[in-house]
């Protein structure tokens, strides 16, 4: 239920601030003088977008707040999922700065427009007076039959298993549809990998390769240096060894005599040992250095093919091309399992579909039970609202193929004479006759789909006499059970409200403001005279005024 709209700096509106209470509400004023801007003003901090026009100063940032009561109404998950502090009473607050920033808030927590317009759907139905061009829009019928049968909780659920079947679909198509692609892709890339996996790449075996090559190239220069190496070093003839145990012996034979000899001894026989090392690794070096062109051919052709490979794929050593082979393994994997995942995509949409069906036909079963009682409660009101002879029909006809609504097409006609058959309701119908049906129906629907309240812009537009007097009553029923606002200009209408407000123009020394007062019951009597007898309240009107309202 809606307590409390403040609204600041927006359009006429400089400062305003209005209560509500439970049960049926009146707001009446002049043509002109903002009661509809009051609707502007909440629909704005129900989601509606905005830019800074809206502002009555462009100095000031406008900022609009509703107040609601939202215990009872199953709404704790809707705050949970959306990750905002659940409280009884909420909080709905819109902020538009003069540069056109729109900030939007719950209970203090920013939120996009998206949450403000999904809760206030549940809390709130606002009937502004160009929407009886609803009658007309299938998805307008759809929801009051949906709402009437009591399956919009399984009308949701249809709608997005329908979603889920189009994503499915989508998915399947698009795989489809570049299965040609994956298949040559698959080809192309299979023999790629062929000739990596000829070669077999190994990592840091080019540079061992080129190593080995560079050897085997110069055999015999290294074994003619070796050779060279061993004989200076311990040949038969004058060697560098020979020549350091003839020092040795010497050193040896005057060491007693000349303290220093020893100590030069101990250095010759530790170059000896250093060199005789140095002259056996040299021969095992000799020895192992031999002229191999067959290793020497197969070390030439394994590097071409690793050249060649790192060529073709632009790799400028062994790790780019053991990467580029890595991603061609992962291309031929994920290319190779197409057919498997296409067949996994099929099995999801026909699962996706299969779901869409069985609720399109549980959907179907409700809506074809609740045209009768809807036709018949609806013309049942419209008799009530003094249009004896006419006749409201719900239809609905199957479709060859489930949609994002169903399987049905729903149709209301309507007549309003009794010798004309009724023909499609937004073709055939005066505005009058527009109003008094949207009335009815969201009346049904109103009290079908549980909102808490439901604000009325001149709904009664084209209607007057008796007939208002039953528009007054009707709305004053569903006040009963509802919180029902109700703009109007009737006086039949406008006496039957329980609280009563009237808005009028203050005009300024610079501008004009709208303004809204609070009717006391003298007040109300005095508001309802006007509407009876024009500017000049006459004391007829006010005994007719006390007349209208005492019977209520």
């Amino acid at each position: 239920m809606l307590r409390r709209l403040t609204v600041r700096n927006y359009a006429i509106i400089k400062d305003l601030n209005m209560e509500f209470g439970e049960g049926f509400t009146i707001i009446t004023g002049e043509t002109g003088a903002g009661k509809s801007i009051l609707l502007g003003a909440l629909g704005l901090v129900l989601g509606e977008r905005a830019d800074s026009s809206v502002l009555l100063s462009q100095d000031d940032k406008c900022i609009v707040e509703a107040c609601f009561n939202i215990g009872g109404y199953d709404l704790n998950e809707l705050f949970e999922a959306n990750e905002i502090d659940y409280d009884e009473e909420a909080i709905f607050r819109r902020e538009i700065t003069p540069a056109g920033k729109s900030r939007a808030f719950l209970n203090d927590t920013p939120v996009n427009l998206t949450v403000l317009k999904e809760l206030g759907s549940r809390l709130i139905d606002v009937h502004s007076q160009h929407e009886t061009l609803l009658l007309g829009a299938g998805f307008f019928q759809m929801r009051v039959v949906d709402a009437y049968a009591g399956i919009s909780n399984l009308s949701g659920d249809y709608a997005r298993a329908w979603k889920g079947y189009i994503a499915a679909r989508r998915d399947y198509d698009t795989a489809m549809a570049g299965l040609e692609k994956v298949k040559a892709d698959f080809e192309y890339y299979s023999h790629q990998l062929e000739e990596f996996r000829a070669v077999k790449p190994v990592t840091g075996e080019q540079e061992v390769l080129e190593k080995e090559q560079e050897m085997l190239s110069n055999a015999s220069e290294i074994k003619e240096a070796l050779a060279a190496v061993t004989a200076a070093l311990g040949g038969e003839e004058i060697s560098a060894l020979s020549l350091l145990r003839t020092v040795r012996t010497n050193l040896t034979r005057i060491s007693g005599w000349l303290p220093g000899a020893a100590e030069l001894e101990k250095r010759v026989e530790a170059q000896l040992i250093d060199l005789n090392d140095i002259s056996y690794e040299a021969e095992r070096l000799n020895d192992r250095a031999s002229a191999d062109p067959g290793r020497l051919e197969y070390v030439t052709q394994r590097l071409d093919a690793l050249y060649s490979l790192m060529q073709k794929h632009r790799s400028r050593d062994l790790d780019e091309l053991l990467a580029v082979q890595n991603r061609i393994e992962e291309a031929v994997a994920a290319s190779s399992d197409t057919d498997e995942k296409t067949e996994e995509l099929r099995k999801r949409r026909d699962t996706a579909l299969a779901q869409v069906n069985s609720l399109a036909g549980k959907v179907s079963e409700g809506r074809i039970k609740a045209v009768a009682p809807l036709s018949h409660e609806i013309t049942g009101m419209l008799h009530r609202l003094g249009m004896p002879h006419a006749r409201f029909e719900a239809s609905v006809k199957p479709l060859p193929a489930p949609g994002p609504s169903g399987m049905d097409e729903i149709g209301f006609l309507f007549s309003a004479n009794r010798q004309v058959e009724p023909e499609e309701l937004s073709k055939c119908a005066s505005g009058g006759e527009l109003s008094r049906v949207m009335l009815c129906l969201k009346s049904v629907l109103a009290n079908s789909s549980g909102l808490p309240a439901i604000i009325f812009d001149e709904i009664d537009s084209g209607v007057s006499g008796e007939v208002a007097s039953m528009v007054g009553s009707i709305l004053a029923d569903m006040g009963r059970s509802m919180q029902v606002i109700n703009i109007t200009h009737l006086p039949q209408v406008a006496a039957r409200g329980r609280i009563h407000y009237h808005v009028y123009k203050e005009e300024g020394d610079h501008s004009t403001i709208t303004r809204v007062r609070l009717l006391n019951d003298d007040e109300r009597v005095r508001e309802v005279a006007r509407l009876l007898s024009g500017s000049t309240v006459t004391d007829a009107a006010m005994r007719n005024a006390r007349e209208l309202m005492k019977d209520n």
